[in-house]
């Protein structure tokens, strides 16, 4: 089965739509005055950002 699940994409871009997806909610939070689902949604943001980048390196490695 490897990295794939279901049909769905592999774990890269599933980083890539959850990424998206935080960010683009992080926009509407903004929008709206929610401060802290702003900062969590950021967090989210990263979070998948850094698990992208390390996956990368450890396939360049």
């Amino acid at each position: 089965m490897g990295d794939e699940a279901g049909g769905e994409g592999g774990p890269d871009d599933a980083l890539v739509l959850i990424a998206a997806a935080a960010t683009e909610l992080a926009k509407l939070a903004q929008r709206h005055k929610f401060e802290v689902l702003d900062h969590l949604l950021a967090m989210a943001t990263l979070e998948a950002d850094e698990q992208l980048r390390a996956r990368n390196r450890r396939k360049l490695s």
